[in-house]
């Protein structure tokens, strides 16, 4: 019900009155009805407005959100994230170039790694700011689509959220921001492509070994890098004769290689790295079930099952009540009928080798190796997918089922082998191998882990020039050039939108200094000598050499990148620092239980927020 308004002469101008709001026509605090009542306006309307807004001052506030929650808004906390995005680059920034910094880590569990490797790096440490946490999760996203370049992409979002403080400073809006570097990267992504990519020949493998020696170059398997990229473009080039030569309609691009399922990465303490080699095959953790089985056998005859070779058991708990001692022993006799009739259905197919997802009983394993049949068990149910890929054969999931068509006849060599304190199984010498294994021996294992890093960063990057056939010149060359020609075209920007827009091409200048500052020499005359030999035309591949700190032609030095990896590093980095911008309010439910210390969700504070009956 609206509350009663009463207008008297020399009465208070407001009571406390339950139900009515008492104001005066005369009292001096009444000033605007006396205006407005000489201007002809009724004043019971203008009472009624007056009581409204009194109302609305000394309301009880209405909360949306908890109030034990954390709240963040506007300008603050788009500072704040900027912040957050500069330490999280400021960790890897020393990773980058050839001259690059190693970190060691204590991860969760009391284990250290010792890497240079960007994403390695950021998967291990804990942060809690959630723009830290989104910018952990570029390196990955780089790791994933290309493999390579997960350094630079946190190096380069890290600098254009910097290059936009200026901009929010001064008070241009963060769309206007946004719209600047949205269009920045296509003028980016177009230059690339017209001006920076040459095309490389697959079958040329000079052209291949180039790519990968600057890849590696920068890890710690530098020393090594010969032999890695001979081992990563054995195995690829094996995964790619074996893969159908389908193209994308229209863009004249290769299907990509299914590098994560076709070739493993068996890593073995000991030895030596000449010891390592490129496997025709699969190789397994696994021994022969029986002692007696045959440990080599040559062309083998495979039949690979995901069915165990026991008994049927029940799908739950179940019971059986034995009264009679003739009774049990049929039961054991049915069972064991059950195993032979298994075991005489694969010994008709003529099998040399037997491999399977589950479980073999006792029983099986003698029989089968009465019938010379040897036999794996429990493996993973990838390895034997690759198996597949590598001998033809098919897998069966009924014995019953099986037939001489299911039977694999590719590989040329099954033998198991003693390495170190392990048992390995080789599958080996396949004729036309889909899948293979590489095989890494080293010294320790912190080695052998950062040596599969660098190993999966070349088989990535020579995935990426599989689909897509270019390459770009490296060492920041292809930096300074994309920011020589935006800062150019920024002329044509018009508004408040040519700061922003020149604030990203001179982020872009962060790759090329970075490496300066990494090889120990003098970073503002080079950046200057860089931009002077990048203002005169033709010298567009000039970059800055990682290891001596000199100014080089990158494409005669054979210093080139994967075309895939710049586009794809320059399309994550600008995207990621726009989501960034856009966020002008940061709401966090997380809260402490009272009397403990742990941390609930939302959730929790949903709940506290909105009590149920």
């Amino acid at each position: 019900m609206p509350p009663q308004f009463v207008a008297r002469r020399g009465a208070a101008p407001w009571t406390d009155r339950p139900g009515k709001l008492r104001i005066d026509r005369w009292n001096p605090q009444c000033a605007s009805l006396r205006r407005r009542a000489g201007n002809a306006v009724p004043f019971e309307a203008e009472a009624a407005r007056i009581a409204t807004l009194l109302m609305l001052k000394n309301a009880t506030p209405v909360y949306v959100v908890n109030t034990k929650s954390q709240h963040k808004r506007g300008r603050d906390t788009q500072l704040a994230n900027i912040a957050a995005a500069k330490a999280v680059a400021d960790v890897v920034r020393t990773t980058l170039g050839p001259r690059a910094m190693l970190k060691l880590i204590l991860d969760a569990i009391g284990g250290v790694v010792i890497t240079s490797d960007g994403n390695a790096i950021l998967r291990e440490i804990d942060v809690g700011h959630p723009a830290a946490k989104a910018m952990l999760e570029l390196s990955r996203t780089q790791d994933e689509e290309v493999g390579d370049g997960t350094t630079s992409v946190i190096v380069l979002a890290g600098a254009l959220l910097q290059a936009a403080e200026p901009c929010l400073e001064a008070g241009v809006h963060p769309t206007v921001i946004v719209g600047a570097y949205m269009r920045a990267l296509q003028d980016a992504l177009s230059e690339l492509e017209q001006r920076c990519a040459i095309a490389v020949d697959w079958n040329d493998e000079a052209q291949l070994q180039r790519v990968l020696r600057a890849c590696l170059g920068t890890k710690v398997a530098a020393v090594y890098r010969e032999r890695v990229a001979a081992w990563s473009l054995a195995a690829v080039k094996l995964i790619a004769e074996s893969s159908a030569p389908a193209t994308t309609a229209g863009a004249g691009t290769q299907r990509p290689l299914d590098i994560k399922n076709l070739v493993r990465v068996e890593k073995i303490p000991g030895g030596d790295l000449d010891d390592s080699a490129v496997i025709r095959g699969v190789v397994l953790n696994k021994d022969i079930v029986h002692p007696q089985m045959r440990r080599r056998i040559e062309s083998p005859r495979l039949l690979l099952l995901d069915c165990p070779l026991e008994y049927r058991k029940g799908e739950s708990q179940l019971t059986v009540e034995v009264t009679r001692e003739a009774d049990w022993e049929a039961l054991l006799q049915s069972e064991e009928a059950v195993v032979r009739q298994q075991c005489e259905r694969i010994a008709a197919l003529r099998p040399d080798l037997v491999i399977t997802e589950k479980g073999i009983s006792d029983l099986a394993a003698y029989l089968l190796m009465r019938a010379g049949i040897s036999a794996l068990r429990r493996v993973r149910k990838t390895d034997n997918e690759r198996l597949v890929r590598a001998t033809g054969a098919r897998i069966v999931s009924r014995i019953e089922e099986a037939s001489q068509q299911d039977i694999g006849t590719g590989a040329g060599l099954f033998e198991v082998r003693r390495l170190g304190e392990e048992y390995y199984s080789f599958i080996e010498q396949c004729t036309a191998p889909g899948a293979c294994t590489v095989l890494l021996r080293g010294g320790s294992k912190d080695t052998l882990n950062e040596l599969e890093r660098n190993l999966h960063d070349a088989l990535c990057v020579l995935r990426s020039l599989y689909g897509d056939r270019r390459v770009v010149a490296g060492g920041g060359a292809t930096e300074m050039a994309l920011s020589r020609a935006l800062l150019q075209r920024s002329a044509l920007v018009e508004g408040a939108a040519q700061w922003p827009y020149r604030q990203a091409a001179e982020a872009l200048e962060v790759i090329p200094r970075t490496l300066a500052e990494n090889c120990g020499t003098s970073v503002v005359r080079l950046l200057t000598r860089l931009r002077a030999e990048h203002a005169e035309a033709g010298h567009s591949n000039i970059g800055v050499d990682g290891t001596s700190g000199e100014l080089i032609d990158m494409i005669e030095a054979g210093i080139v990148d994967a075309y895939a990896v710049k586009a794809q590093a320059l399309k994550t980095a600008v995207e990621s620092a726009c989501m960034l911008l856009r966020i002008d309010d940061i709401l966090s439910a997380v809260r402490k239980r009272e009397g403990s210390g742990t941390a609930t969700g939302a959730a929790d504070a949903t709940e506290d927020a909105n009590p149920t009956d």
